[in-house]
């Protein structure tokens, strides 16, 4: 018996399946397989449709066939060339006999005997002695009755795998265990949904997405949990959306006068895209619910000053405001920036992360124990508190619901719930919790279908204009044979007096499903690795005769501080990188971006590297260098050449390389059917339509019990940061 008890539910654990014993366990674990709701809902990622058997007398070489008969003959041999165990057979049916070759399989003669009737699936090669079925699937069809097959003789699915977790052990164990709970699967969207959009039921489409009887149904099975994972992320977001607006801010007024004169002082005209995005910010700000808005840009669009604008409306009404970036360097400079822009108030400018603290005032800075530091932050003396994830840390208490933090700005993350936001603020029990505005701000364009499901309870702004006298970067792959030319190049740009970036990718193992944080560090020192490789080569072979830097994440926060002033100062010609400049660093004299190992990287990502050159007015440039001449690479780098703004871009990016990687699939947790479906903006708008509907009319999911169930469980299993 293939069950330990003859009870099972969809909560058994997988344990409780005979053929499941600790090494297993151990293995399914790995897929995230802990119970038999898990087992049944590991979907295939792919078909192989043998559902039509040939005669033998019709095979052809390089087809994929499926063939039935019996075996004649089946013995072990060994080539001591290559050191192989061959098990050949030989099947018969009515219209002749084809050798049958498994290569280091000698186990199978033991399942395999002559006489046997069996189905095998498998592709058909050219050997020394003629046409062979080359190491096929098989099945031993029952002698007594018309067996129905799982491996052989119909579309087979084909499972995402572990090492030693075979499709052909999954197929064995998924199909008794469906049959045995099938009539426990209950349906959970509503009839009017399932028939408005034509999906099959809930239980009619778990079997046919693993047994499916043709292509078009395992294509319907496909569809129903596609809408069905988009429609819960939408229900999700759209109650976010419901919470937040039933939350309380406070109501921040907008100061035109003071806007005008700060606009009217810059050094600079602001874009029509970004008084736009002002206008839109300022007047949420104004509103008694918490503003949770997007600011979406292109690299240089000047979202930054934007962000200070929407600040200083704050500040100066009497009320705090917090900015926080991912990492050290660019909080560093969203400091300066804050400074620079806002000498002329009477504003005290603080920064914060796990070792500095300073504070500007009127353009002066000056250093401060971390003690009064804190205090001042308490006591609404620091306005502006810039700073890294050092900001959420519970020594870090801003002033009272009243008077204090009104305004959260994050850079390049953009969640941060509610109850964070809350947090921060470290209210007095007595009096009613005021939720901070809050407005994230991103140069990684996200194309529409993610913008309506993932990020569906954000408000978007968009700036899609660059500044006035920015020139076009010209961007251009180089193979192999070009880089010496390209090195001459860089040393014309350095004589002018140009700078250059030198960023290197990321060498990664092979299996990263589960990315565990020792792996994490392994990948962060291979990535240290190619730097140090890098810089070495370009110092001491390339250029010997220029200045070369070299910044990776594992540098100390000193040493990085001092890499990045001396290539902002000009002492460094070259600086050799990781991807930590990818976002926010400012060197309008760095006029090359050369980009090793581009193949590696997404477009959108490539796209924000070029976006750190060309920041001034002087004509910048971006060779993408790359080894691979594998057509599909060069056509997607190519896309960065054609692509008229990072809009489109990023649309191409989810196009080619699929959403799990154009937004890091594992970071996330979506099902990967819901994944492959953020490309199908009809499928996307349906299943938000639906789930506005719903909410619409049962915003709490009172009439729908197992599907608000379903959604607490998924809500756990997704991460929407």
């Amino acid at each position: 018996m293939l069950y330990a008890s003859c009870f099972m539910n969809l909560s058994t654990p997988i344990t409780k399946l005979s053929q499941v014993g600790s090494v297993y366990q151990k293995k399914l674990k790995k897929l995230g397989i802990n119970t038999i709701k898990d087992l049944i809902f590991h979907f295939p990622h792919r078909y192989e449709d043998f559902s039509k058997v040939i005669p033998i007398s019709k095979i052809k070489i390089g087809e994929k066939v499926c063939l039935r008969g019996k075996i004649i003959g089946i013995e072990n041999t060994k080539t001591w060339r290559k050191r192989m165990i061959l098990t050949e057979a030989l099947l018969r049916d009515k219209t002749g006999v084809i050798k049958v070759i498994w290569f280091n399989q000698p186990y199978l003669i033991r399942t395999i005997k002559k006489g046997n009737k069996v189905c095998l699936a498998g592709k058909i090669a050219l050997g020394q002695d003629g046409l062979y079925l080359s190491s096929p699937a098989y099945e031993k069809v029952d002698q007594k009755q018309d067996y129905e097959l799982i491996h052989t003789g119909r579309i087979v699915p084909v499972y995402p795998e572990t090492e030693g977790l075979s499709s052909r052990w999954l197929r064995f164990v998924i199909k008794p265990a469906l049959i045995k709970i099938r009539d426990q699967i209950l349906e959970l969207l509503p009839e009017k949904i399932i028939k408005r959009y034509k999906l099959l039921t809930r239980k009619e489409a778990v079997w046919q997405i693993h047994f499916p009887d043709s292509i078009n149904l395992a294509k319907k099975a496909k569809k129903r949990f596609s809408f069905e994972a988009l429609f819960l992320i939408s229900l999700l977001v759209l109650k976010e959306r419901l919470r937040i607006n039933q939350e309380k801010a406070i109501s921040i007024p907008l100061n035109l006068e003071l806007i005008q004169k700060f606009v009217k002082k810059l050094p600079f005209k602001l874009t029509n895209a970004q008084k736009k995005s002002a206008w839109q910010i300022t007047k949420d700000l104004e509103k008694k619910r918490p503003m949770n808005r997007l600011l979406e840009g292109d690299v240089g669009s000047g979202k930054t000053i934007v962000a200070i604008m929407a600040t200083l409306n704050t500040t100066m009404a009497g009320y705090q405001t917090a900015v926080m970036a991912p990492t050290e360097i660019l909080a560093k400079q969203h400091f300066q920036e804050f400074t620079k822009f806002l000498k002329n108030f009477d504003l005290a400018i603080g920064f914060l992360t796990g070792k500095e603290n300073k504070i500007s005032s009127k353009g002066e800075i000056s250093n401060i124990s971390r003690k009064k530091f804190l205090e001042k932050i308490a006591n609404e003396t620091i306005h502006i508190l810039i700073g890294t994830h050092a900001l959420i840390q519970e020594k870090v208490k801003f002033g009272s619901p009243v008077g204090g933090l009104a305004l959260v700005i994050l850079d390049e993350q953009h969640r941060f719930g509610v109850e964070q936001r809350a947090r921060l603020c470290q209210g007095s029990g007595g009096q009613a919790r005021l939720i901070p505005h809050l407005l994230s701000m991103t140069a990684t364009p996200i194309p529409r279908t993610l913008a309506l499901t993932i990020y569906g309870d954000l408000d978007l702004s968009l700036i899609d204009q660059l500044p006035k006298g920015r020139k076009k970067i010209i961007t251009k792959i180089i193979s192999p044979t070009r880089r010496q030319k390209s090195y001459a190049f860089v040393k014309a740009q350095v004589k002018k007096g140009r700078q250059v970036f030198v960023i290197c990718p990321r060498i990664e193992p092979g299996d990263k499903r589960q990315e565990t944080r020792e792996k994490k560090e392994i990948l962060s020192w291979a990535e240290v690795k190619t730097v140090k490789e890098e810089y070495e080569k370009l110092s001491k072979k390339v250029f010997p005769n220029l200045k070369i830097g070299m910044l990776h994440g594992k540098m100390k926060t000193e040493k990085k501080e001092e890499i990045m002033r001396k290539f902002k100062e000009g002492e460094i010609d070259i600086l050799v990188s990781t991807s930590v400049i990818e976002v926010g660093i400012d060197i309008p004299n760095a006029t090359l971006m050369i980009i090793e190992g581009a193949e590696r990287f997404g477009l959108a990502q490539l796209h924000q590297f070029r976006g750190r050159v060309g920041r001034g007015k002087l004509q910048s440039y971006c060779f993408l260098f790359t080894e691979s001449g594998a057509k599909k690479t060069r056509q997607r780098l190519k896309a960065l050449l054609s692509a008229r703004n990072s809009f489109e871009l990023a649309e191409k990016d989810l196009k080619i390389r699929g959403p799990g990687d154009f937004i890091g699939k594992r970071q996330w947790g979506i099902p990967d059917l819901a994944m492959d479906s953020f490309s199908d903006i009809f499928l996307v708008e349906s299943a938000r339509k639906a789930a506005r509907e719903i909410l619409g009319e049962d915003q709490k999911l009172l009439k729908y019990p197992l599907l608000r169930e379903e959604l607490r469980q998924f809500s756990q299993k997704v991460h929407l940061e």
